[in-house]
């Protein structure tokens, strides 16, 4: 194969468009070619050699599939993208109207035709989502939480078990699924601030949940599976306690301290059988008492949503096992001194 140009009229920037396609064969210009779109070839139409393969067919296709479906359907190639977060199959036409129209017929006609053809399922479906969507935007929550949250309410609304369960005690409980299962950490208290459901009916409704989805994924052998995320992504204090740091504005030295700190905690056993936000909001009263941080108790207990008397009764338990949990190479370097810090918080 060999390609003939024909020398541009002037000097210009950029490919030469001018550069031609020729048969090294027959050598005939201009070149007979002929594409065969059925092998995706271009070949001569003089000799027949094959001068280029994989052509992309851009024809329209006519082609409706009917004679070949054994059920007889006709799976005509219409509407948009299916998505199965909705009952509907979507396959239909939406008659569209621009910001600008002046005669608001295109909206009229939009309007009309909604109602004709959107599915009743389909709408209360996407007022959910909708709802899902805001209160995860209200937690800054990423949107992988949003689309396990939807997914899973998806599974499970239409069951008898949640009858009778408040609509926000079932979105809250999905939220918390979607975090689960996208190991986005965070507490049922944090759940809680974005409805008015108790923590406990929240409990309730998480529980029912669960076990409907992992029900349905083992008849249906889903690929949305709980079991495995929810016994591997249990929330601790140490998955909380960059966040929280951040929160408080502590600075990164402070936060890593406190990281370490929390493993310590875990390894020896200091603290065990307490909540895991209650661990780290004594680890970051410690932090901040020894290394005389300016941040005071109480932002402390209201940014975590514990009270003082709990922070303090357990930094006197960490205080009291301080060799077993601290770094010493933070005493050798003058970092701490214990002198200044508190035994107990008074």
């Amino acid at each position: 194969m060999t390609t003939a140009a024909i020398p541009p009229s002037a000097s210009r920037d950029g490919p030469d468009l001018n550069i031609i396609l020729s048969c090294p064969e027959c050598k005939v210009f201009p070149p007979e070619l002929a594409e065969r779109f059925t092998e995706g070839d271009v070949v001569c139409a003089l000799c027949g050699l094959v001068l280029s393969d994989k052509v992309v067919d851009t024809r329209s296709e006519w082609r409706t599939f009917s004679n070949d479906d054994q059920n007889g359907d006709d799976p005509s190639r219409v509407g948009e993208a299916s998505n199965p977060l909705l009952d509907g199959n979507q396959l239909s036409t939406m008659i569209g109207f621009g910001q600008n129209d002046t005669t608001r017929m295109g909206k009229e006609l939009n309007k009309a035709q909604s109602k004709s053809i959107v599915d009743k399922k389909d709408n209360a479906l996407q007022s959910v989502y909708a709802r899902i969507s805001m209160m995860c935007d209200a937690a800054q929550l990423p949107k992988i939480v949003q689309d396990g949250a939807k997914q899973a309410y998806k599974l499970c609304h239409d069951e008898k078990a949640l009858k009778g369960k408040s609509q926000e005690s079932v979105l809250a409980a999905v939220i918390l699924v979607g975090c689960r299962k996208a190991q986005v950490d965070r507490t049922f208290k944090e759940i809680c601030t974005l409805t008015s459901v108790p923590k406990k009916e929240i409990g309730r409704v998480f529980v029912v949940i669960k076990k409907i989805i992992e029900e349905k994924s083992q008849q249906t052998n889903s690929r949305f599976s709980l079991q495995e995320n929810i016994q591997s992504s249990q929330t601790t204090a140490e998955d909380l306690i960059r966040r929280f740091c951040s929160h408080l504005g502590l600075s990164i030295q402070l936060s890593n301290a406190a990281e370490y700190i929390c493993r310590r905690c875990k390894d020896v056993g200091v603290l065990a059988g307490r909540s895991p936000i209650t661990i780290a909001a004594a680890v970051i009263y410690m932090v901040v008492t020894i290394f005389k941080a300016d941040v005071e108790p109480s932002k402390i207990a209201d940014k975590l949503g514990v009270s003082d008397g709990t922070i303090k009764t357990s930094y006197k338990y960490l205080f009291e096992n301080k060799d077993k949990i601290l770094d010493p190479a933070w005493i050798a370097d003058g970092k701490i001194k214990f002198e200044e810090a508190p035994s107990k918080s008074s």
